[in-house]
């Protein structure tokens, strides 16, 4: 017997269910990413960024410690004289290719630094020699580079292992901004170089409970329609059994015994 849940009424329930259920699912998933996605009050452009760059020396001191959270990826401005002589090189492989990232420092009028990351030479390369006079820089603030957890026995010479205000202070004879400046392409100091990528935009973010509570709405809708949909077939299928059972039960007519039903007469 065929099923009563393949009927052309039940196929159209089951097709509008399960319709339901992808709109639930899609709304649940939209809504969740959307509870834990970036603030868009720090989803920035760096290269945007650099239009609004600030003066350095009005967000730090020489020396004063610089919170990653506060500055880092701070587009700034610097206006210094380059020190050509105090030129370093940073062991890092870029797409596979060993090379440095060049820096050096950029001396300010009061006799600061600040470190600036040129751009990237591969290995055996030479680095050309920057113009000298004074120069006005803008570029992204970055954060010092953590030692993994580990520190080296040596360096060669010429070379440093990361970029650090901890180790550049052994290495230069200025008093050093924290952190240091990675200058943007276009610059004149990255002429031949390749470019350090400006930084990732920040990807911190807080919870948008709203989105969540929607998710749980979303995802509730879903649930219910998914157990109206048992029920309902559940109910059908008893409805089809009793009505089976009621076709095949004998009626009263079948169960009486045959005669007239009266008790048969006494023996004359």
């Amino acid at each position: 017997m065929r099923s009563p849940l393949l009927s052309p009424r039940w196929i159209g329930i089951h097709l509008g269910i399960l319709l339901v259920a992808a709109v639930c699912a899609a709304g649940t998933s939209w809504q969740f990413v959307r509870a834990f996605e970036p603030d868009r009050e720090v989803i920035t452009n760096p290269a945007e960024d650099l239009a609004d760059a600030v003066p350095l020396d009005g967000l730090l001191e020489p020396g004063e410690y610089m919170h990653p959270d506060t500055f880092a990826n701070t587009a700034v401005t610097v206006t210094g004289r380059y020190a050509p002589e105090d030129t370093l090189l940073v062991p890092r492989t870029q797409d596979g290719a060993r090379g440095h990232d060049v820096i050096l420092p950029l001396v300010t009028a009061d006799g600061s630094a600040v470190t600036v990351a040129r751009g990237w030479v591969p290995e055996g390369a030479q680095a050309p020699e920057v113009a000298g006079g004074e120069v006005s820089v803008t570029g992204w603030l970055l954060p010092p580079v953590s030692d993994g957890g580990f520190t080296p026995v040596a360096t060669e010479e010429g070379t440093v292992e990361r970029i650090a205000t901890s180790l550049l202070v052994n290495e230069w004879d200025h008093p050093l901004y924290e952190g240091y400046v990675v200058l943007p392409e276009g610059d004149p100091a990255t002429a031949g170089l390749t470019p350090v990528p400006p930084p990732e935009p920040p990807t911190g973010f807080t919870v948008n409970w709203r989105s969540l509570s929607y998710t749980v709405q979303w995802a509730m809708f879903g649930v219910s329609a998914l157990v109206f949909w048992v029920l309902l077939m559940r109910r059908e299928l008893a409805d089809a059994r009793t009505a089976r059972n009621a076709e095949g039960a004998p009626s009263a007519s079948e169960e009486a015994p045959e005669g007239d039903g009266q008790p048969a007469a006494a023996g004359s």
